[in-house]
C-alpha cells in the first residue's frame, strides 16, 4: 500500500526526518507514536506532498506521490489543526471534497453524519472542536480513499464517539481494503486498534513491529529462587532492569526469549511468571535515552 524509503526532511539546519523507512500493508490500521517534535506531523505532510521531501521516495501502490495528483487523490489527511472554508456548512465542505475525491459518496456522508447527530446544514464555525474533528473524519470516510492519515484525530472526542469512530474505521477497512495510519499519544488507544506500531524517536523510526509480534517478543518477568541468585547470573540469562522485593525479582527479558527461559529454568525457580509488555511500557523503554539530573533543581 504505502512505502516510505529513506525519506529525509530538514528545515534550515534542523533535520526533522532522517532516512525514515516504513511500510503500510493493505487493510491495516498502523499506529505511529512518538514524543512531541519527533517528526510525526512532518512525515504526514511529506506523504501528502504538503512538504516537499529532501530525499527518498513516498510510494502509494508503487506510484511516487510527489507531483502526482492521481496518487494524492487517493490519500485523505486529517490534520491536528483543522481548517474549513469560512462560513461553510458540512454539506458545502462535502461538495468541495466530492470535486477532488472521485469516490466521494454523499449517501455515506449523510448516513455517518446522522449517526453522530451532526446538522450538515449548520455552519461549522459554530461546532465544538470535537464536532469539527468528527466532521473531518466523516469527510475522510465518505471520500473512500486508499489511505487515511489521522493526526491526533481522536482528541476532543468523548468515549462514546471514540468507540463509534473505531467501529466505523474497522468497517471502512473491511469494505474498501484501504488502510489507516494513526498518529496518537494515547498509547492504550493505539494498542486496542492497531495491527502494527512504529515509534519515531530522534527523527528516525526506532522500531516497527506488528502488535502480535510485539506481544511475543517483549516481556517482563517475576521470578523467585530458594537460594540467592546474583544480578550477574541473572544478566547472563538475558535479564535487565533487575529489581528485588524480598525474594521476588522483577526484570525485563532481552535477546532470545526461549534461550533466556531455558537458562532461568536451569536455576530451578520457585516462581516464574512471564508477562507481555504493554505498548506504553515498550514506548517508555525505547525512549529511555536521556539521563536527567534532578539534583538541586529547585534549590
Amino acid at each position: 500500500m504505502l512505502e516510505i524509503k529513506n525519506v529525509s526532511k530538514s528545515f534550515g539546519k534542523k533535520k526533522v526526518l532522517d532516512n525514515v523507512c516504513l511500510n503500510v500493508g493493505d487493510m491495516s490500521i498502523y499506529g505511529l507514536v512518538g514524543y512531541n517534535g519527533a517528526g510525526k506531523t512532518t512525515l504526514f505532510k511529506v506523504i501528502t506532498d504538503v512538504y516537499e521531501k529532501d530525499g527518498g521516495e513516498v510510494l502509494l501502490r508503487g506510484e511516487e506521490v510527489h507531483d502526482n495528483e492521481r496518487a494524492k487523490s487517493k490519500i485523505f489527511y486529517v490534520p491536528d489543526d483543522l481548517f474549513f472554508m469560512t462560513g461553510a456548512s458540512m454539506k458545502k465542505m462535502a461538495e468541495f471534497y466530492s470535486g477532488y475525491y472521485p469516490k466521494f459518496d454523499m449517501n455515506t456522508f449523510n448516513r455517518i453524519a446522522e449517526m453522530f447527530s451532526l446538522d450538515v446544514k449548520a455552519k461549522m464555525g459554530g461546532f465544538s472542536k470535537g464536532m469539527q474533528r468528527q466532521a473531518e473524519i466523516i469527510f475522510a470516510l465518505a471520500s473512500k480513499p486508499d489511505l487515511i492519515l489521522l493526526d491526533e484525530s481522536f482528541d476532543g472526542l468523548d468515549p462514546a464517539k471514540r468507540n463509534l469512530m473505531k467501529k466505523l474505521l474497522m468497517e471502512f477497512i473491511s469494505e474498501t481494503s484501504s488502510s489507516v495510519v494513526i498518529s496518537s499519544h494515547n498509547l492504550r488507544e493505539l494498542a486496542d486498534m492497531c495491527d502494527h506500531i512504529a515509534l519515531m524517536n530522534g527523527n528516525k523510526i526506532s522500531f516497527d513491529i506488528s502488535v502480535d509480534d510485539m506481544a511475543e517478543q517483549r516481556f517482563k518477568i517475576r521470578v523467585a529462587f530458594k537460594d540467592d541468585v546474583s544480578d550477574e547470573t541473572l544478566e547472563a540469562c538475558g535479564l535487565s532492569k533487575i529489581r528485588r522485593d524480598g525474594k521476588i525479582i522483577s526484570a525485563k527479558m532481552n535477546g532470545d526469549i526461549k534461550e533466556c527461559e531455558k537458562k532461568l529454568e536451569e536455576l530451578s525457580p520457585l516462581l516464574f511468571d512471564k508477562i507481555p509488555l504493554t505498548l506504553e511500557e515498550v514506548f517508555l523503554e525505547e525512549m529511555e535515552d536521556k539521563d536527567y539530573d534532578f539534583k538541586e533543581l529547585f534549590s
